[in-house]
């Protein structure tokens, strides 16, 4: 499998950021890190190997960044605006050089489908919905949309525009919305065992169906649990069974 790994100073970060690529070829699978993980994360626990299939074949190109968990929602030595303002910035740090970042490497305007699980599921969702004009599905595993689980009772307007469950019920432009309902891939998915909050999962896609937008809602047995093993079997079955790109 032919891997490369890029860092370069991130200026809406202001610190350096990585990024690792496998693949040679297809649609870009750009993958979320679960809550304090970095961009090995995936190839460590294995699932870069579970979908090496698709990878090698030529059927996705991923492309695996970090995150700021950290610095921001998981950050507790900070009042909750800062919090708030560097998930902003990690925001920006997606669509103003990650995006480029991924068109310039497949050589031109390919499409993306988000993915991620846990609170990297979160950032995958919340980044397709806000920008459905630039990305061509998403893939949730055992995530919650809703910014208020994480940011503990702090609420500004910020954090209404990085909540999908606040922002969907109440989106009413009519171009986002075409771009939600168009040909896109949407998969929002979570098992029924530890730990996991598959009410949460089916709560959203219950704001996606008020709105008339194509998904798919997926809930797997009590054996799925919220870890990796579950995720292990979740994603190459969906880019198997559920992905048309």
């Amino acid at each position: 499998m032919h891997k490369e790994v890029h860092k370069w100073y991130s200026s809406a970060l202001e610190k350096e950021m990585e990024i690792a690529v496998y693949g040679h070829y297809g649609y870009a699978l750009l993958m979320f890190p679960t809550a304090g993980a970095d961009f090995l994360e995936y190839e460590r626990f294995g699932l870069i190997d579970d979908i090496s299939y698709f990878i090698n074949h030529g059927i996705i190109k991923v492309f695996s960044i970090g995150n700021i968990n950290h610095e921001s929602w998981l950050n507790n030595s900070v009042y909750p605006p800062h919090k708030s303002l560097r998930h902003g910035q990690y925001n920006n740090y997606i669509i103003s050089e990650v995006v480029p970042f991924i068109h310039n490497h497949c050589n031109g305007l390919v499409p993306i489908v988000n993915t991620g699980a846990s609170l990297g599921a979160y950032h995958a969702v919340n980044m397709f919905f806000r920008h459905p004009d630039i990305f061509k599905g998403v893939i949730g595993m055992s995530g919650i949309y809703d910014i208020k689980y994480y940011s503990k009772g702090y609420y500004d307007q910020h954090c209404y525009f990085n909540s999908p469950v606040d922002y969907m019920p109440r989106l009413s432009d009519e171009r986002l919305l075409r771009e939600m309902q168009d040909e896109k891939q949407i998969i929002i998915a979570s098992g029924e065992g530890d730990y996991e909050d598959p009410g949460a999962s089916v709560y959203f896609s219950n704001i996606l169906r008020s709105k008339h937008i194509p998904h798919q809602l997926e809930i797997w047995g009590r054996d799925m649990k919220h870890d990796w093993p579950t995720w292990k079997k979740m994603l190459p079955f969906f880019l198997s069974h559920r992905m048309n790109i």
